[in-house]
């Protein structure tokens, strides 16, 4: 895979959860009724996302990385069509799982890719130098949703990055080489 070409895949889905993340509290408030139910909320799908690397470590080195970034695309575009429906607090729970299980397929699916792509010797610079254009999209990405939804619903900025997300895993699609 073509590291620049993953910096740019990489870079567009952190502005798509980016968009999302820090806003998505707003919309979890008319759901919930209590902080508890928030804790509940971010603890699936951080438990999920723990007990789910082992199973997706083993898939990878099976299936690919590609194949499982494509899907991370794919399923968060999926699920992003889906949160702003959400008006019970199991349905936020639901959609926290999934997303815990996604969110370690790319997390699990980011390292082996920089794994096997950075040079040994100089991992610490390709790995900055990655870093800092993920970490530039995601910061405008938060700056420019924040206008966003001055403008627009909450609801509407889950669509957007849904189509950003999609928009990724057809890129992902299109990269010549396989993991």
């Amino acid at each position: 895979m073509n590291y620049r070409k993953f910096i740019i895949y990489q870079g567009t889905i952190g502005m798509a959860a980016s968009m999302i993340f820090p806003f998505y509290v707003l919309l979890l408030k008319n759901v919930g009724n209590s902080y508890a139910q928030f804790g509940w909320a971010y603890g699936l799908f951080a438990l999920t996302a723990a007990l789910s690397y082992p199973v997706i470590g083993k898939f990878s080195d099976q299936a690919g990385d590609k194949i499982l970034l494509i899907i991370y695309s794919w399923g968060m575009a999926v699920i992003l069509l889906v949160f702003p429906l959400a008006y019970e607090i199991w349905h936020i729970y639901v959609l926290q799982i999934f997303m815990g299980l996604l969110g370690a397929v790319q997390k699990n699916s980011e390292k082996t890719v920089l794994a096997r792509t950075v040079n040994k010797e100089t991992a610490g610079n390709e790995i900055g130098r990655y870093h800092i254009w993920t970490s530039i999209g995601a910061a405008i990405a938060v700056i420019a949703t924040g206008y966003l939804v001055d403008f627009l619903t909450i609801g509407s900025i889950f669509y957007i990055a849904s189509i950003v997300f999609a928009w990724s895993g057809f890129y992902m699609m299109k990269m010549e080489k396989s993991l």
